[in-house]
């Protein structure tokens, strides 16, 4: 259960670390994002980092989840 709020803990502060994908203006809010379609590129530097630490949190957070689940049912 430790291990599980610690990366809990770590994952919510990956999460919040990552920077903003798009540039929020009032054309965007209207239209849905839909300019944003084409425009992807691809995660550099910190971003990239970021993404494969959230990525690997998130998958420790749903195989803990899952070992707590069997655990606390047997």
């Amino acid at each position: 259960m430790t291990i599980f709020l610690i990366v809990c803990v770590i994952m919510i502060a990956c999460v919040m670390m990552q920077p903003a994908k798009n540039d929020n203006d009032a054309m965007s809010a209207l239209t849905g994002g839909a300019g944003d379609l084409f425009s992807r590129r691809k995660a550099r530097g910190f971003e990239a980092v970021m993404q494969i630490v959230t990525t690997i949190c998130g998958a420790l957070f749903f195989i803990l989840a899952l070992a707590l689940v069997y655990v606390s049912s047997h």
